[in-house]
């Protein structure tokens, strides 16, 4: 059982408890299973339990690592942490997934707590989760930056600008920028393009790393000063740690003049208040990745809709379905992100909460908790698919297309789903279709066709056809345009004159060449057939490639 009240007097120490730990890190990498004292038992640390090593400290959390919740030795482990004064021991997932009962009763009786660590956060993951939840031991030094919520990394940097004086800017470890300072003064111009580009620049990164600046930084416990220098204004830095983990940088800039006197002390009180709210700031990324990860491996077929449906809180159970969607030409691989933001967005429109899942040149979108009745359910999706895509062929180009897959009882079924939406968005891609959004129902026989041209693809093209001695006299020039538009329009002359913006004299000449070089004889309906088949096989190959 969990006892939130037991233990108060562990709560009352200065340095972290289990709550507090648990609370920084967030949801996604340990599962509580029994606390028989309470969470507001101290944390003095973490330490990896070896049998054949003395007793650690006491208050250490123990990482079970290699030892099974369901073997006997597990109940020997528990017993001998309680004997150390150990705060808590952590034992990995498991083969069931199900704790024992012979280990909660050995914790109810030892008085130790038991965590277990989720299957998607890895031993060296959680090491360094835990090192750096243990940043939270003191209260901060100013009531400006306790009050801010946490992760609330613009609050922060905006509080910050306050209390030192100057333009702020925060950024992880790579140089990118996780929030800055609503700052009215005109500051330099690096730190204009660093915003915009939501990154420091690439050449300045380089320079800095040649010259040694970040591995003194990183190296520094202290708050790093950069005199002014040319139209650059002066700036302190200072590294933001958390239980000896780097977790990324604070820059101030002087903005309208000097920097005040107290602006180093106040650096570095903000550093370790920061700490917090950039572990925060990672936790929710790791979290959304977590999902990402779950999600694709459903859609995929090689994961759980449980582990989805943990992780994300959507029921297993209940209508949902997937969208895949293909953006305009004008979406490249860096504006996935943006891709995925409009998706999301547009979705919450609908009262859907999705799952966005990037894939190449496009994203997979899963909804899920649809209307019961299942009629109601595919009206639901059909006027998602139409919302979205008008949104996202606004933003990236009128060629987006996106395949509405077909809706499902519960999330196990999900991957069946997303097979029917790839069909229909392949088959929307596919030369004439017009329309932009569809159910695989809806285009089945382009579906039929583009299965049918898969298997005849292997065939090579035989040499000795008319086809074959056009496209070998032709290439993919005219005279294999003119007699793919006459087939498609039945040998109406005037409609693939239209078709083809020529003369309808002009065509009949063309057409008499075709058939002279390639010696197909158009009043055939097998050679007609047969050209068709390969026509379309050729087209089929340049889409493919």
């Amino acid at each position: 059982m969990l006892d939130g009240t037991a233990g108060r007097e562990g709560a009352a120490a200065a340095g972290p408890t289990l709550e507090r730990l648990l609370s920084v890190m967030g949801a996604g990498a340990l599962e509580p299973c029994v606390a028989p004292r309470g969470l507001g038992v101290a944390v003095e640390g973490v330490a990896v339990l070896d049998p054949l090593e003395p007793g650690p400290p006491r208050g250490q959390v123990l990482l079970a690592v290699g030892i099974d919740p369901q073997s006997a030795a597990a109940v020997e482990a528990v017993r001998e942490a309680a004997g150390s004064g150990a705060a808590a021991v952590v034992f990995g997932p498991g083969r069931s997934g199900r704790p024992p009962d012979a280990l909660r009763a050995a914790a109810e009786d030892a008085g130790t707590a038991v965590l277990f660590r989720t299957a998607w956060c890895g031993w060296t993951e959680l090491v360094g989760a835990l090192r750096a939840g243990l940043v939270l031991s003191g209260a901060p030094a100013d009531p400006a930056l306790a009050a801010l919520a946490p992760g609330d990394m613009n609050g922060l940097a905006d509080a910050v600008a306050v209390l030192v004086g100057g333009a702020v800017t925060i950024e992880d470890v790579e140089s990118r920028v996780l929030a800055y300072s609503s700052t009215k003064e005109d500051v330099d111009e690096l730190r204009r393009l660093t915003i915009l580009g939501r990154r420091v620049p690439e050449w300045r990164v380089a320079a800095m790393r040649e010259a040694g600046f970040f591995r003194a930084l990183w190296g520094s416990g202290d708050v790093i000063h950069r005199p002014a220098h040319g139209e650059n204004p002066e700036r302190l830095v200072v590294a933001v740690r958390a239980g000896g983990e780097i977790l990324g940088s604070i820059w101030v800039a002087a903005a309208g003049g000097d920097l005040p006197p107290h602006a180093s002390d106040a650096l570095r009180s903000a550093a370790r208040v920061a700490a917090a709210h950039l572990l925060h700031h990672r936790s929710h990324r790791t979290q959304a990745r977590l999902v990402e990860d779950a999600a694709r491996a459903l859609l995929d077929g090689r994961g759980s809709a449980g582990v989805l449906a943990e992780r994300t809180g959507i029921p297993a159970h209940g209508h949902c379905a997937v969208l895949a969607v293909r953006p305009g030409a004008s979406c490249k691989g860096e504006e996935t992100g943006r891709l995925c933001a409009l998706l999301t967005v547009r979705c919450g429109v609908y009262d859907l909460t999705p799952v966005v899942v990037p894939v190449d040149q496009g994203a997979l979108v899963l909804v899920s908790a649809l209307h019961q009745d299942r009629r109601s359910a595919v009206d639901q999706v059909a006027r998602l698919g139409a919302s979205l895509v008008r949104q996202v062929a606004d933003v990236f180009g009128p060629e987006a297309r996106i395949g509405l897959g077909t809706v499902v009882d519960g999330l196990a079924d999900l991957p069946e789903s997303r097979r029917s939406a790839d069909l229909a968005l392949r088959a929307l891609r596919s030369a004439g279709e017009r329309r932009t959004v569809a159910f695989a129902s809806e285009v089945a026989e382009t579906i039929a066709l583009n299965e049918m041209l898969d298997r005849l693809a292997e065939c090579s093209l035989a040499p000795e056809t008319p086809v074959a001695r056009l496209v070998a006299f032709d290439g993919g020039g005219t005279l294999v345009r003119t007699l793919r538009a006459y087939l498609d329009h039945f040998g109406h002359v005037p409609d693939t004159a239209r078709a083809l913006g020529v003369h309808a004299n002009s065509l009949r000449h063309r057409i008499s060449r075709l058939t002279e070089v390639s010696g197909l004889d158009l009043r055939s309906p097998d050679a007609r057939l047969l050209a068709q088949v390969q026509l379309r096989l050729l087209d089929h190959a340049d889409r493919e490639r």
